[in-house]
């Protein structure tokens, strides 16, 4: 992990996190209630989904709650998917779980976000919960977007009034960041410009942002004459990028140029190690939450 005084470090947050998260496990075990319970729907062999379901499974262990891993097969029909998210949602023992996306071509991802319990999707994906999230209503966050206001509120970012400009549209991070940063909240009131691929002056955008949140998917897109002196960077992006000189033969990129970036900035996230760990203990988070309905 890089140690810099202006690096938001993902990975030590997101363990002071578990820690507190393990602790609380502890007292509703204690109390002589079970520990939560969180679920996870694996569809096909997709290495970066399997691997991020691990890394959840795994994280579940470390704070004492229970998993449920159920992998299928990628030709699996949206009517048995849909059978199994109806069980899931019946099961009392389940408090959360998740459907990991993306899922094969032949079955409708929105009709199986729908199908989830809104109580049990601690995705923070279904219309109810965006909804909810677009009120100011207590609410599942969706994962990423909750890990980014972690980050902000436990390093001590002021939002308040601040140009935050986000680039990025997706349902999953862009446009939930867009609505959290700007409500009325600790960490929001900011003043928020969205951003993506039709945006025109993007260079001019960005150059007045106090705050940026990448998370367009492009490699290094983000250069350091696009960001002001003294900016806090939040980068989403995990891109692979061909290294001859890497044991992999690729390394992992975000969608900011980290090393032209990092000295202009006050804060800036690594990748990897900046929000990917924290995307996996919102996760948790969400399904703590849960326990306690």
């Amino acid at each position: 992990m890089i140690q810099n005084d202006n690096i938001i470090d993902g990975k030590s947050l997101s363990q002071v996190i578990k820690q507190e998260i393990s602790e609380e496990v502890k007292k509703i075990v204690q109390s002589g209630h079970r520990a939560p319970h969180l679920a996870a729907i694996l569809i096909g062999e997709n290495p970066a989904s399997q691997s991020y379901v691990k890394s959840k499974v795994r994280s579940c262990e470390q704070v004492g709650f229970r998993s449920t891993l159920i992998q299928k097969e990628a030709d699996i029909s949206e009517d048995e998917l849909l059978e199994l998210v109806d069980q899931l949602n019946k099961n009392e023992e389940i408090d959360g779980f998740i459907v990991q996306l993306p899922l094969p071509k032949h079955i409708d991802e929105m009709k199986v976000t729908m199908a989830i319990d809104p109580e049990k999707d601690v995705d923070g994906f279904h219309p109810v919960n965006v909804g909810k999230m677009s009120l100011g209503l207590d609410c599942f966050l969706p994962a990423t977007p909750y890990g980014i206001i972690q980050m902000l509120d436990r390093y001590g970012v002021e939002t308040s009034g601040k140009q935050c400009v986000i680039i990025g549209r997706s349902n999953i991070v862009g446009t939930p960041m867009s609505i959290l940063m700007s409500r009325k909240m600790k960490t929001g009131n900011a003043t928020v410009t969205l951003t993506h691929s039709r945006t025109q002056n993007m260079k001019e955008e960005l150059l007045r942002a106090d705050i940026i949140i990448a998370a367009i998917g492009y490699p290094n897109f983000v250069t350091a004459d696009m960001v002001k002196e003294g900016a806090v960077i939040i980068d989403v992006g995990i891109n692979r990028v061909e290294d001859a000189a890497a044991k992999r033969g690729y390394r992992l990129v975000g969608d900011v140029d980290f090393e032209a970036c990092k000295n202009k900035c006050s804060l800036i996230t690594p990748v990897p190690g900046g929000v990917g760990p924290m995307t996996v203990t919102s996760l948790l988070l969400n399904t703590l939450k849960a326990r306690k309905f």
